[in-house]
C-alpha cells in the first residue's frame, strides 16, 4: 500500500481535476431512536450543513448529497443551496446503496473523481478534505485519509474506479471490499494530526456534538 504523507496547505488546496464532493447523508439513526443523522443538531444547525461546509472549505466546489431517511425534512430544514440532492429510496439497505446512488448521480457531469465523506463524522474538517483532495492525480487515483496508519474517510475515487466500486458496494460495507481488493493502489494520506474520525452512532456519541 502506498503511504504518501501529503501535507499540502489545507487553506489553499490545489485544483487537480474536477473532484466532486460526495456526502453520504441518508442514514436513519436506528441506534439514535430513529432520528435521521443529517438532521442532528451541531452548532445550532443540521449536521448535514456542517458536512457540506467542510467539503466546500476543503476545496470541493461541487457537492452531491445523498439523502434517504427524512429526505423531505432535510430539504425543508437544511440550507443546501448549490448542492445536487440525490434521493436514495433504498437507504435502509445500508451505506452501499447510498454510495451507488451517489456515484450514479455523477454520470455525465464531467467529474474526474469523487471525494466521499460521511455526514456523521463531524470531527473530520476541511484540513483532512484538502489533504486527500491534493492526492488526486488522474481518474485512476485511489486515495484515503488515514488515522495513525489506519484507513478512514474521506476517500477519493477516480472515475476509473466508479463502476467497480458500485458493483461491490452492498450492505453497510460501502467501498470496503473494493478498497481491500485494490489495497496496493490506495494512497494513504495521514490526517490524524488534523482530524478525529469518530462516528455519531449512539446516544452516548451525541455528547460530541456542540
Amino acid at each position: 500500500m502506498t503511504r504518501a504523507p501529503h501535507t499540502d496547505s489545507p487553506t489553499a488546496p490545489r485544483a487537480r481535476g474536477d473532484v466532486v464532493g460526495l456526502l453520504l447523508a441518508a442514514g436513519g439513526g436506528r441506534r439514535l431512536g430513529g432520528h435521521p443523522k443529517a438532521l442532528l443538531e451541531h452548532r445550532g444547525r443540521p449536521l448535514v450543513e456542517h458536512a457540506v461546509r467542510t467539503l466546500r472549505e476543503g476545496g470541493c466546489t461541487r457537492v452531491h448529497v445523498v439523502l434517504g431517511a427524512g429526505a423531505d425534512a432535510v430539504r425543508e430544514r437544511a440550507e443546501l443551496t448549490g448542492c445536487v440532492l440525490v434521493d436514495n429510496p433504498q437507504w435502509e439497505e445500508g451505506m452501499g446503496s447510498s454510495l451507488r446512488a451517489g456515484l450514479g448521480s455523477l454520470a455525465g457531469t464531467g467529474a474526474a473523481a469523487a471525494l466521499v465523506s460521511l455526514v456523521d463524522q463531524p470531527g473530520i474538517g476541511p484540513e483532512a478534505v484538502a489533504r486527500v483532495l491534493a492526492a488526486y492525480e488522474s481518474p485512476a487515483t485511489l486515495a484515503a485519509a488515514a488515522y495513525d496508519g489506519e484507513r478512514g474517510h474521506p476517500v477519493l475515487f477516480g472515475s476509473d474506479h466508479w463502476a467497480g466500486v458500485a458493483a461491490s458496494a452492498v450492505g453497510d460495507r460501502g467501498a470496503r471490499a473494493y478498497l481491500q481488493a485494490h489495497d496496493d493502489a490506495v494512497t494513504l494520506v495521514e490526517c490524524g494530526d488534523v482530524a478525529e474520525p469518530y462516528d455519531i452512532d449512539t446516544a452516548a456519541d451525541l455528547a460530541r456534538l456542540e
